[in-house]
């Protein structure tokens, strides 16, 4: 589908200070005081009652409590509360703390405890969730905010002030708390939402992650406050057939999403173009690498390009993306402008184009470092360069193409196998719909290669015996799964990463 070349508004080059308080006066400046900010069900919010609306909260918060520096946990849905809480919490020179909603009670409890939050506003169905710590309901947030007067002046930070923690996706253990500052936002506008995406006021974005994570956090956030945009929020995962309403009702421009979730909307249809998806002038994918064959059905029931692109809470948003002038469908695309990437082997040395290595990265955003973690932080940031614990290969024309995570290496025998691989081919047949395989120890402590596939059903007869033989005939023998189960679900963290460490107990 052709799509008219949008006119881009140029770049705003005053300094951020305060995040909330650039972000309104910016709006006001730019005259979007009156343009959509937020869908949200069948209301609509314009900049300027969310600014408003955040001024409001800030007293509120201000009248329990929350100091300049203190921490504050924000535990609900996506939501206009959500957006007036952070902003909010901005505006008071505070830290927000940006945490799932969904997780268990000991997993709040630790972020909780880990980030000494001052006060803790919760979604519905969390009121009893933080009884050491002081909570404030997020309706009951709005409904003081309704008649408190806006607070005064913003609290004067400078870019490098904290401004919000989130936490790394968990896919190997225990999360860490990554520290982003005051100026970082308006980078990850300026380099990728404006620069790559090109995201102008008309613009609608609906993104499938959410806001508590880096990714839906620059998607659904950031972007559209720094553009004049719009974004539809919605308070859970929505299901393929809810992406259809939502994005033919609001006629979304821009879509946002993980592969597993690409690949739930694309099932079960036929290969033609939905005309739902009219508005639709490109779909980002990130969170995992984009199974080989899937961005060309996304592409083909959008009418849409597909733009791959890689990053990490560490680095705040891409580092690593695929753009309109260079989109190369199964990389995720160059360095984002700014950003330095180089691919190192275990000792440390570069590798040359064509080799794999462990990905890392340098640019303006990179965390200082993880709350309370100062040898992880050690580890993983060394000389200003972030280890992402991603392995990918350098093309020639000068892409990256990523090949998993470090920790995604499978032993099997003694030989040191990519579960990817094995992934992909398995995912070529017709009747699996999603895979994972992992070395599981078997009763006498020995690893062997198993494969953990969601079958389309009902399941083939024979279906096992078919998957082993198609692994016998393209791969080495080290490389074929002793056994196939069944399985309805995989487990995969908010984002949609699979998390390989479960896989590998054989039972989640």
């Amino acid at each position: 589908m052709t799509m008219p070349q949008p006119t881009l508004v140029p770049a705003d080059m005053s300094a951020p200070g305060n995040l909330a308080a650039h972000l309104r006066a910016l709006s006001e400046r730019r005259e979007w005081t009156h343009r959509i900010a937020f869908h949200q069900g069948h209301r609509a919010f314009t900049h300027g009652e969310v600014h408003d609306l955040a001024a409001r909260a800030a007293t509120v918060l201000d009248d329990h409590g929350v100091r300049p520096g203190d921490r504050v946990l924000l535990a609900l849905p996506d939501s206009v509360a959500w957006v007036a809480a952070f902003l909010a919490t901005a505006r008071l020179g505070a830290v927000a703390v940006l945490v799932n909603p969904e997780l268990t009670p000991p997993e709040h409890q630790f972020m909780a405890e880990d980030t000494e939050a001052a006060l803790c506003v919760t979604g519905p169905g969390l009121d009893d969730r933080f009884p050491r710590r002081s909570r404030l309901g997020a309706d009951q947030l709005i409904a003081l905010s309704s008649t408190a007067l806006p607070a005064a002046d913003a609290h004067p930070v400078d870019a490098h002030t904290p401004l919000y923690i989130q936490y790394t996706s968990g896919t190997t253990g225990r999360p860490k708390g990554v520290v982003h500052c005051h100026g970082d936002p308006k980078t990850y506008h300026d380099l990728i939402g404006r620069r790559l995406l090109r995201v102008t006021q008309d613009d609608v974005t609906l993104s499938v992650s959410k806001l508590y994570f880096a990714y839906g956090f620059g998607n659904a956030l950031v972007f559209p406050l720094f553009s004049g945009s719009s974004a539809v929020l919605v308070d859970r995962r929505p299901t393929p057939a809810a992406v259809d309403e939502l994005v033919a009702r609001h006629r979304v421009t821009l879509l946002y999403s993980v592969p597993s979730a690409y690949a739930a909307l694309v099932a079960d249809r036929g290969n033609g173009h939905e005309a739902c998806f009219a508005s639709v002038r490109a779909a980002v994918s990130a969170g995992e690498g984009m199974p080989a064959g899937l961005g060309k059905q996304v592409t083909e029931l959008l009418g849409a390009p597909v733009l791959e692109q890689i990053g990490s809470t560490e680095a705040g948003h891409a580092f690593c993306a695929n753009s309109f002038e260079h989109n190369h469908p199964g990389t995720v695309g160059r360095p984002v402008p700014g950003f330095e990437v180089e691919l190192r082997d275990r000792s440390g040395s570069q590798v040359q184009d064509g080799e794999a290595g462990e990905l890392w990265v340098r640019g303006p955003t990179l965390t200082p470092g993880y709350l309370n973690r100062p040898e992880e932080t050690e580890r993983a940031l060394v000389g200003g360069w972030l280890n992402t614990r991603d392995r990918a290969r350098r093309e020639t024309d000068g892409t990256f193409r990523h090949l998993g995570r470090a920790d995604d290496m499978e032993m099997v025998g003694g030989i040191t196998v990519s579960p990817l691989e094995v992934e992909a081919l398995l995912r070529t047949h017709p009747a699996v719909r999603e895979v994972a395989v992992a070395a599981v120890a078997d009763e006498r402590g020995a690893s062997r290669l198993r494969a953990f596939v969601i079958p389309a059903t009902p399941i083939p007869a024979g279906l096992e015996a078919e998957l082993i033989c198609l692994a016998r005939d393209k791969l080495a023998a080290f490389k074929v799964p002793r056994s196939v189960s069944f399985v309805p679900s995989l487990p995969r963290t908010s984002t949609g990463k699979l998390r390989r460490h479960l896989v590998r107990q054989g039972a989640w």
